[in-house]
């Protein structure tokens, strides 16, 4: 109950320091801003197993920065304009996804899954009476191509994509969160409408809609409303091509009462030995390779690695040798030489896989457990 009071005082105070902001009541405004900064650094300190800590942090800083402001400048209305002008478009992605199908390596039983639970319905409604799955999870170790996938479809499917994570849809205007959450619904379902299909790609799924020891008001009611907007999509009289797709390292921290809502769960596993080669061969072909460069041995070599994982060790294979001619010429003339076995090899003395043999135990585990494909 105690971290529940401190919430709401903070909000209260939140709304009397904007209203003061509006009104050009400079000095109340400076007074009730720190305060409410005060508040939220007080809630993490005193539960700083809070899932949206950092998010806090960041609210009080805000609040902070806007007080210097006013004690500094004297400014006011701003922060009032701003806040009535919210677009939920903010979260559109402008520039459309440029990532493919063949740009995301082998996973080739979780595309086929996600080409019939949205491509095939996006391309043709007709052929789908009884509807069609609405909510995605893409769950697996880090670095895995979760969000890649998620980026593929709405290419394949010219989608309107909306990103949301934990940060994006936490306003810092304390109680206006749960209205976010409808707000980008609600543009979701007027897109959809008009015959465009929609993805809403929710990444950190478990940040946001997880279950944890400590919660507060606000991660509450915003649970709440996506569960009443995710039990909206389910309507059998209206044949939206509107998605949501959630990507979580974390499956075991969510909500049982979430994990229903996704019918589709799928598990992204990390790159296998004939994976990785594709891999190394996708993140090498524009660079200038040596003949001793074996990418068969390399796959061997990283197993337990993630396909970000390999992406990386190509690039700082790559930069070692850009270092180098920098260093021997000033990059003035002349070509860099060809990146060599010895390259990799060094760089993998130095970078160690981030996935462990104990982690993908739990997610076969979970996936035993509530696996849906």
């Amino acid at each position: 109950m105690a971290i529940q009071r401190l919430e709401e005082l903070a909000r209260k105070y939140a709304f009397k320091a904007v209203e003061a902001d509006r009104r050009g009541n400079v000095e109340e405004a400076i007074k009730y801003y720190n305060r409410v900064a005060d508040l939220l650094v007080k809630i993490v300190k005193l539960h700083p197993e809070l899932p949206l800590k950092d998010t806090y942090l960041e609210m009080s800083r805000s609040y902070r920065r806007r007080a210097d402001e006013l004690k500094k400048h004297g400014l006011s209305v701003t922060i009032g304009e701003e806040h009535d002008q919210y677009s939920i478009d903010e979260f559109i992605l402008v520039e459309k996804p440029s990532v493919k199908w063949s740009d995301v390596a082998d996973l080739e039983e979780a595309k086929e899954e996600i080409k019939k639970a949205i491509v095939y319905p996006a391309k043709r409604p007709d052929l789908f009476p009884l509807g069609w799955p609405r909510g995605i999870l893409l769950y697996g170790p880090p670095g895995c191509g979760k969000t890649y996938l998620a980026s593929a479809v709405a290419t394949e499917i010219d989608a309107v994509f909306f990103i949301v994570d934990a940060a994006s849809i936490m306003s810092k205007w304390l109680g206006e969160a749960e209205k976010n959450v409808a707000k980008l619904f609600k543009r979701a379902r007027e897109i959809a409408k008009s015959g465009k299909p929609v993805i809403i790609f929710i990444d950190e799924l478990d940040s946001l809609l997880g279950r944890y020891a400590s919660e507060i008001g606000g991660e509450v009611r915003v649970r709440n409303q996506f569960l009443k907007e995710m039990d909206g999509l389910q309507d059998k009289g209206k044949k939206l091509l509107l998605f949501v797709i959630g990507a979580t390292n974390k499956p075991w921290n969510l909500d049982e009462a979430f994990i229903r809502r996704f019918e589709k769960r799928i598990y992204i596993p990390p790159p296998d030995y004939k994976t990785r080669i594709e891999l190394f061969k996708m993140y090498t072909k524009k660079l200038k390779l040596d003949p001793s460069v074996d990418l068969k041995e390399l796959a061997t070599l990283t197993e337990g690695y993630s396909s970000s994982d390999i992406e990386v060790i190509c690039r700082e294979a790559h930069e070692k040798v850009i270092k180098e001619f920098f260093e021997e010429t000033g990059g003035l003339y002349g070509e860099p030489r060809a990146v060599t076995m010895e390259d990799f090899l060094e760089i993998l003395k130095k970078r160690r896989p981030s996935i462990n043999k104990n982690i993908i135990k739990a997610f076969e585990e979970w996936a035993r457990r509530f696996g849906a494909v």
